[in-house]
């Protein structure tokens, strides 16, 4: 067991408060000096089925989950639709405890509430033995009762990190500040109470015979405990957006909820409309009318925005879309993470689209990737995209407050003033040549707003000439559609020279094997480098954000410093891979692929083994759940 490390686990019902305990025990370990690192795993039900949240926390950084955990808080599924074996989902109530021992390294500990989960269902499962076996500390609890005697049932929660404060030697100070926080009156007496209760009763009833203890740290300066949803949201209203609409869907939801919850304080609107469709066009609208506008869905609800999304592109009216990616096809497994939306966020329009996307991978780049994707739109006049997936979503870390120390940017991009407008070209007609390809700079014509004297102009879905007129002259369409795609090279000029790079580097250097990754699989990528390095091996990795339009030049330099490497990402086909074997084809045969599908994000050690069997030619099979795909042509 790793002596410098904590990971926590919470587990019971859908509804038994699993994720508002996680976040203030998580805050709590943040305010003890503390690098904390979150992992949420929930079912799609309102009410019952086994959840749990992790936390892990360390005196230095960490940016991935671990590799298992070492504590187990179980509470049981209060809200078990069938507590019987006989049950077509079997006995639910015991899931919280049944379904995790399997992650639980040797010499952990357990946790569980003997109030809700039976002596008989705990002999089911064969737990004695397997406790012996795997040297685990198990420790009973009546925390329900404990509850209940205080106040309410759902009071166990705080029962159990009593019970977790003591069994870490933890002091109660932050604990007991943050429940000061968020509540008051009898509701907070009664909550100290049982946390006592729970402390103490551990204290004098057990000996503590694990070597488990909360790890100690500090922080030099004010730490925030931000979700990737909570940095894209603040990164918006940072670059001065002021409308969203949208329609509830897991996992996009987070940040429509955030911004509706600002928006009000700053004179910002949101709207939550009938369906995917009305949210982006109304967003369009709002665009073209002079708003910093966006909005953004998962899956399927991306799926109706393809529309909206083209009109945007052909109008050249600029929009931020965000896409939070889920398994898949069609409702798949909608609270679980996968990579699997990047070919159809890339591809999903009506004929040759000309949009940006960026993939950040940790909240850091949530927050930067999202202001800069709202200054490329509107310097551009084109829609960006800022691609996700329910792992970054709702996982939650701590950040440096300065971070978000930034200069706001609501200014509208190449629009025009009225001043400005007097003196640019005009039709006979009057019409501002809104489309005038023959004067772009950079493949951009600056856009006037509805009511400007001098910039009124067509806007229409359909080929057009330059005052917005239908037009199928083919030297029109030409030009008109040269100028909108070679937009993507003026774009991938200026971050070239203009911006740091969206792309993260580390390991050796010199070394001959490669990994690359993109999205939320960048801090077990990144992990796993480390570790291999430090092991012996020679691996650098990359983690690429840019995915349109593509930075070929930065890939193609790792590409050609190593002998092989190695595609990590959450999809099925590789889809990654294949843009990379799109863009630069001649490197299919240097790139395998890890691919991991089964609802859970990547741990480093999957990482490290998968090079190990993948790059370093081992002759045996993964014992992940991964997949290994060969190199194109083997």
């Amino acid at each position: 067991m790793s002596s410098d490390e904590l990971i926590w686990r919470i587990a019971g019902g859908s509804g038994d408060g699993i994720d508002s305990t996680s976040q203030n025990f998580a805050k709590a370990l943040m305010r003890s000096g503390l690098d904390v690192f979150t992992h949420r795993h929930y079912p799609s039900r309102i009410r019952g089925g086994h959840t749990y949240v992790e936390i892990r926390a360390a005196d230095r950084e960490v940016q991935s989950r671990g590799d298992g955990y070492n504590f187990l808080l179980s509470l049981g599924d209060s809200f078990a639709r069938n507590p019987q074996e006989e049950a077509y989902y079997g006995n639910e109530e015991i899931k919280p405890l049944s379904e995790n021992l399997d992650d639980l390294r040797e010499g952990g500990i357990i946790v569980y509430d003997e109030g809700l989960i039976s002596e008989e269902d705990v002999e089911a499962i064969d737990l004695e033995a397997r406790a012996e076996e795997n040297n685990w500390h198990v420790f009973p609890m009546d925390l329900r009762s404990l509850a209940r005697e205080h106040g309410r049932e759902v009071m166990r929660n705080t029962a159990g990190v009593g019970v977790t404060a003591a069994l870490l030697d933890m002091d109660l100070e932050h604990i007991e500040n943050l429940m000061s926080d968020a509540m008051g009156g009898d509701v907070l007496e009664a909550n100290l109470e049982i946390l006592h209760e729970a402390y103490d009763t551990v204290n004098e009833e057990y000996e503590f015979e694990h070597d488990l203890r909360a790890p100690e740290g500090s922080h030099e300066t004010e730490q925030a405990l931000l979700s990737g949803s909570n940095a894209i949201a603040y990164g918006a209203i940072d670059a001065g957006c002021r409308f969203i609409a949208g329609y509830p869907m897991t996992p996009w939801t987070d940040v429509f909820t955030i911004l509706a919850q600002n928006f009000p304080d700053m004179g910002g609107v949101s709207e939550q409309v009938e369906d995917e469709i009305a949210a982006a066009a109304l967003a369009l609208g709002a665009s073209h009318a002079g708003a910093k506008a966006m909005s953004g869905s998962s899956g399927g609800g991306f799926a109706l925005m393809s529309e909206p999304l083209g009109l945007a592109e052909m109008t050249e009216t600029p929009l931020v879309l965000v896409e939070s990616m889920r398994a898949g096809p069609s409702t798949g497994m909608p609270t679980k993470p996968e990579q699997g939306d990047l070919e159809f966020v890339l591809y999903t329009s009506q004929g040759d689209s000309s949009r940006v996307v960026f993939a950040p991978s940790n909240i850091e780049e949530a927050y930067e990737q999202t202001r800069l994707a709202f200054e490329i739109a509107w310097d551009y006049q084109l829609p960006a995209i800022v691609i996700y997936d329910q792992k970054l979503s709702g996982e939650n870390k701590n950040v440096d407050v300065e971070f978000f120390d930034r200069e706001p940017q609501p200014d509208l991009g190449s629009t025009l003033t009225e001043d400005e407008l007097a003196e640019a070209a005009h039709d006979a007609s009057g019409k501002f040549k809104r489309f005038n390809y023959e004067d772009a700079e950079n493949n951009v014509v600056p856009r006037s707003l509805p009511g400007q004297k001098d910039g009124r102009y067509l806007a229409t879905g359909n080929e057009h000439s330059p005052v917005g007129h239908i037009s199928e002259d083919p030297d029109n369409r030409v030009a008109q559609m040269t100028r909108r795609i070679e937009k993507l090279e003026n774009i991938r000029e200026e971050l070239n020279e203009e911006h740091e790079s969206n792309q993260t580097y580390y390991g050796d250097d010199n070394a001959e094997y490669g990994i690359i990754t993109w999205g939320s699989s960048h801090g077990a990528v990144h992990e796993a480098v480390e570790r291999l390095n430090e092991n012996g091996h020679a691996v650098k990795g990359i983690s690429v954000s840019d995915m349109m339009p593509f930075p070929k030049k930065e890939v193609t330099e790792f590409l050609e410093s190593v002998d092989e490497a190695m595609v990590v990402e959450m999809n099925a086909t590789a889809q990654f891979r294949g843009l990379i074997q799109k863009e630069l084809g001649r490197f299919g045969e240097k790139m395998t692929s890890l691919l991991k599908y089964n609802g859970n994000p990547f741990e480093p050690a999957e990482v490290v083994e998968g090079y190990e069997v993948n790059l370093a030619d081992e002759d045996r099979e993964p014992t992940a759940q991964v997949r290994i795909e060969p190199a194109a042509g083997d």
